[in-house]
């Protein structure tokens, strides 16, 4: 395979199309245009993140094989039939937590990048930790509160993402959880259920030839919470590969 250049226009055309006509006869038609400019450069870009992370934090893999997200929606007890996303994506993880993802999977914290007209983004950390790896990250910042709030009030953090996320439902709740004092000095904390931050990219961004040098510096910012994180949970950081 070749180095990865950039996504092209077409990429961002074939999803728009495919959000307005999401049914397989219009995907199988245009199948060679998602191969060849959204899955082919986007499998180019996580070879190029994975030889990246192996100089940033060695722990870190992003195989094409494994890193790239299903175009394909689960739609088993989804309302919504539509068999499709409108997006494509890919995650860097820790090679010792592997590449799960959420509620039910015990992957750690890693990478996120993602491409999609008009809502492409950045991020990283641990999205929905399932509850019993959520209890030793709350535990954690309990112990350690001070440290946790330097990372996520760094400079380079705050200047490149503003805060933890909050965007989707369930992501911080309304309450202390139980088992803490409602005033709790880390009681702000204490309430997230998933501990993530993102930058959203522009389409130009997404397009340009300096796109991976670009996230590359998101990552590099993102990388001392993911690592806190990963430690918590036992997937220590890594000197080489």
């Amino acid at each position: 395979m070749s180095a990865f250049r950039q996504f092209r226009p077409q990429a961002l055309t074939f999803l728009r199309g495919l959000k307005r006509h999401n049914d397989k006869p219009w995907f199988e038609a245009n199948r060679p245009t998602y191969q060849a400019e959204v899955l082919g450069p986007l499998k180019l870009l996580a070879e190029e993140l994975d030889v990246r992370f192996a100089r940033l934090a060695p722990e870190f893999v992003a195989p094409p094989r494994h890193a790239l997200f299903r175009i394909h929606r689960d739609v088993r007890f989804s309302k919504d039939k539509s068999p499709y996303k409108t997006h494509a994506a890919l995650w860097a993880f820790h090679r010792d937590a592997g590449r799960g993802v959420g509620r039910d999977a015990h992957g750690g914290a890693g990478f996120y990048f993602h491409i999609e007209p008009g809502a492409s983004l950045v991020a990283g950390g641990f999205w929905m930790p399932p509850r019993p790896l959520l209890g030793r990250i709350r535990e954690r910042i309990v112990d350690e509160q001070r440290g946790f709030e330097k990372l996520v009030r760094a400079p380079a953090f705050t200047r490149r993402f503003g805060a933890l996320s909050e965007d989707d439902p369930g992501v911080r709740l309304t309450r202390v959880p139980r088992g803490f004092a409602p005033d709790h000095p880390a009681a702000h904390w204490l309430r997230f259920n998933s501990f993530t931050a993102h930058r959203m990219l522009t389409d130009a961004e997404v397009l340009s030839p300096r796109l991976v040098d670009a996230i590359m510096k998101d990552y590099a910012a993102l990388l001392p919470l993911v690592r806190w994180l990963n430690a918590t949970l036992g997937y220590p950081p890594a000197t080489a590969r």
